[in-house]
């Protein structure tokens, strides 16, 4: 269980892991390498904490996650890519949001859980893996129970989504191109395809595929 000591110790090592990233940050393939935890930016432009935009019951997902009470979705601002035809630009590129604490964060998901909400769906959260996981440690240790989904654009870096295995589960990448080619022209993203095929498969070896509660609401999967 998630609130139980020892996954709560393993999470803590593994959220030392990806801060000690932060500091010449490697956490997504463009290996920026600014200091995150001295609010250095970059392309990603988000420094020590996340920046959230909205939050709350979402019922434009897709119908199993959804269920009857919605998916807990909170909207994370800026992105590790510049999709030119991004349906949230004023939140992705524009900066809509506010910067918040990992106890915010935290207490956002536990808020999201009173609602009803059958998950809790991180919409763009690549960027701000560490300041996730600091939030979950607080979350967990407050009760959340429901299954985390990571709702991303497949620019992932292995090494970031291996400190998030047993933590995350649920993965719904929107992968966008079927080359690398493409993924520079419409998303300024390097090696798009490449990385999103390596991303893929350390997605599934984590949580295999999508399985469903006695209620129907996805738990587990890919």
């Amino acid at each position: 269980m998630k609130e139980d000591k020892e996954f709560l110790k393993e999470l803590s090592e593994r959220l030392e892991k990806a801060l000690e990233i932060s500091p010449d940050c490697e956490l997504c393939p463009r290996k920026c390498h600014v200091n995150r935890l001295k609010d250095e930016k970059g392309f990603c432009k988000t420094g020590r904490n996340a920046v959230v935009s909205s939050f709350g019951p979402h019922f434009g997902e897709e119908k199993v996650l959804v269920g009857k009470h919605g998916s807990g979705t909170i909207f994370f601002t800026h992105c590790n890519m510049a999709c030119v035809f991004c349906q949230n630009y004023d939140i992705s590129q524009l900066g809509k949001g506010k910067e918040v604490s990992a106890q915010e964060l935290a207490n956002t998901m536990l808020e999201l859980q009173k609602m009803g909400c059958h998950n809790i769906n991180l919409v763009s959260p690549t960027h701000c893996v560490p300041q996730i996981m600091e939030a979950l440690l607080y979350a967990f240790e407050g009760g959340l129970k429901v299954p985390i989904v990571y709702n991303t654009g497949g620019y992932d870096s292995v090494d970031t989504l291996k400190l998030l295995e047993g933590i995350v589960d649920i993965y719904m990448p929107d992968i966008k191109y079927g080359n690398d080619e493409r993924g520079m022209r419409y998303s300024s993203a390097p090696n798009y395809f490449s990385v999103a095929k390596s991303a893929v498969r350390e997605m599934h070896r984590q949580v295999g595929d999508l399985k469903t509660d006695d209620r129907a609401s996805p738990s587990k999967g890919f």
